[in-house]
């Protein structure tokens, strides 16, 4: 069995990293039309700007699927689609509210998350282990921050 490096990955870390490379179109594409539907400027910049966080983190793991010979996933989950039409319809019922639309946010970024921690379990000892370790304290970083956020509006 050959070494894994960057460019020679097995199959299942392709596997795992297309499954990120879903989770972080979903995160972009939900921050993004969250930032539509929510009526908070501040809010808003963060939205977009987490989101094209998210957007960057897809593009560098495509690379390296690509690098593979491999073709990258450019396309988020239906369950996700889902997500995003409940979060655009309870934003209409609750007039934009922030609490409401930082509530299901958060759940974005709890699956997200969760992504990337059983990604690294998996993939542990992998050549992308550096990269997706590093990607996951973003990910935390922005889980975290959106938490925060709700418990702050929740005081509102």
């Amino acid at each position: 069995m050959a070494l894994e490096t960057k460019t020679n990955l097995n199959d299942t870390t392709i596997e795992k990293i297309q499954k990120l490379i879903r989770a972080n179109i979903d995160s972009y594409n939900g921050f993004h039309e969250s930032a539509e539907e929510i009526d908070d400027a501040k809010l808003t910049e963060l939205f977009k700007e987490l989101g094209d966080q998210r957007s960057a983190m897809a593009s560098e793991l495509q690379k390296h699927v690509e690098f593979n010979g491999k073709k990258a996933e450019d396309d988020g989950s239906v369950a996700a689609k889902t997500h995003r039409l409940w979060i655009n319809i309870r934003s209409k019922i609750n007039g934009g509210d922030p609490y409401v639309i930082l509530i299901e946010a958060e759940r974005g970024e709890d699956y997200i998350k969760e992504a990337y921690e059983d990604v690294l379990k998996d993939t542990a000892g992998s050549a992308m282990n550096d990269l997706l370790t590093d990607q996951y304290t973003v990910v935390k970083a922005g889980h975290d921050k959106i938490r925060d956020l709700r418990d702050a509006y929740k005081e509102k």
